[in-house]
C-alpha cells in the first residue's frame, strides 16, 4: 500500500440545470459513469453504487429549482441521492435547498 489517497471526485448539479438528460450528462461527465450507463434513474442507481469507485461527492444547488424544472423526475432523482448516500459511506451528497451564492469581483 502506497499510503495515498484517492482524490474525490465532484459533480455538481446546478440551480439552472433544466433536464434529467443535462443531469445525466454532469453525473457521466465528472463522475466518469461507465459507458454501458442506461441514462434512467435504475441505471444512475446502480451506477453510482457499483460502477463508480470512491471517494465522489454529489452536490445539488437547489433542490427546489431542480424539482421544479424537472417534476416527479426531479423528486425521483433526488430520493435516488439520498439512496445512494445511504449505500456508500464513501459517497458525499450535499442537497442544497437554496441556490448557491457567488461572490462579487
Amino acid at each position: 500500500m502506497t499510503g495515498k489517497t484517492a482524490k474525490r471526485k465532484r459533480a455538481v448539479i446546478p440551480a439552472a440545470c433544466k433536464t434529467i438528460d443535462a443531469v445525466y450528462d454532469i453525473l457521466a461527465r465528472d463522475l466518469a459513469l461507465p459507458a454501458h450507463f442506461g441514462r434512467n434513474l435504475d441505471a444512475l442507481y446502480d451506477s453510482l453504487t457499483g460502477d463508480v469507485a470512491g471517494p465522489f461527492e454529489i452536490v445539488v444547488e437547489d433542490t427546489k429549482a431542480l424539482e421544479k424544472a424537472l417534476g416527479a423526475k426531479g423528486k425521483a432523482l433526488l430520493k435516488v441521492l439520498g439512496d445512494v448516500r445511504k449505500a456508500r459511506a464513501d459517497a458525499a451528497v450535499t442537497l442544497s435547498t437554496k441556490p448557491a451564492t457567488r461572490k462579487a469581483r
